[in-house]
């Protein structure tokens, strides 16, 4: 049996090359701002893996994706062991497009953060007297740069983003730039309607791209996970404070109200962690996560 390494490990996925198509494997680790934890989240890879192959499939109406296939049997054979089943996923390779592409639905964390000192998110005016977690008019698109580990990413115009587009691709900056907003902005409008007749409400979410060998742009790494959203029940919402949810925030909300936590959780945190994921799986797929 030919043995895989991987060839690139990010803060909670590896990838393995895999001939002309590459194997994404997503692990129990969980980070939070830029850090990765010292804890894993049982079968938090799975979770992800199975949410972004459901939204791959429910959105490939609007802009291709990298997805092969998620099923190990028709993966070498390397990955047909209980440590890769469910949590892997075979992928086309694309050149990543070098822009975060972050879309807010409603206006919470950093941005509810940067409203009420000037009125404007991501530098973008927003109406006056918005609330804490209300919805915004329309869907806001908020670019930003990608960090290597352990740094943040920054957040872009719109005009910035083309620039960082033209010095990659000259000649395709503004080009790539309006179709990674216009994708962005169509997918998370779809998603969003979806997801709040199934209970859940997407407050915000960042999607990325890449280029495949026509050069045509499709959307790759993970999609509509609580690792890269902000997940809303929609029972009990009311604007004008925080939300509880399903996501990675609850992890968030612990380490910025235990600031010695060495970036290790208690064994409760870890498991009320797990439970949402899985109910955010449940409700929005509407199958039980085995």
């Amino acid at each position: 049996m030919q043995e895989f390494k991987p060839v690139k490990e990010g803060k909670v996925r590896e990838i393995y090359e895999n001939g002309e198509s590459m194997i994404i494997v997503a692990t129990d680790r969980i980070s939070a701002f830029d850090h990765i934890l010292k804890n894993e989240i049982t079968k938090k890879g799975a979770i992800l893996t199975q949410m972004s192959r459901f939204w791959f499939d429910f959105t490939k109406d609007i802009v291709p994706n990298h997805m092969i296939t998620v099923d190990v049997n028709e993966m070498p054979e390397f990955f047909r062991q209980d440590r890769f089943d469910g949590n892997s996923m075979m992928c086309k390779k694309l050149r990543m497009l070098p822009i975060e592409c972050i879309v807010r639905g409603y206006i919470t964390g950093s941005g509810w953060a940067s409203y009420q000192k000037n009125g404007t998110v991501c530098g973008i005016r927003l109406p006056e007297g918005l609330l804490e977690s209300e919805q915004l008019p329309e869907p806001v698109y908020t670019p930003s740069t990608k960090a290597e580990i352990g740094l943040h990413d920054e957040n872009i115009s719109f005009e910035q983003s083309v620039e960082v587009l033209e010095k990659e691709f000259p000649g395709k900056g503004a080009e790539y730039a309006a179709k990674l907003r216009d994708y962005t902005i169509a997918l998370y409008k779809k998603c969003a309607e979806y997801a709040l007749g199934r209970g859940i409400i997407i407050a915000d979410t960042k999607f990325e791209f890449g280029l495949d060998e026509n050069g045509e742009v499709v959307l790759g790494d993970e999609m509509l996970t609580p690792d890269s959203s902000r997940f809303w029940p929609v029972a009990g919402y009311e604007a004008g404070k925080g939300q509880p949810s399903f996501d990675k925030q609850y992890v968030r909300d612990w380490l910025k109200a235990n600031p010695d936590n060495e970036l290790l959780l208690p064994e409760e945190v870890v498991a009320k962690t797990v439970d949402k994921y899985k109910e955010a799986y449940e409700l929005l797929t509407g199958t039980k996560f085995e």
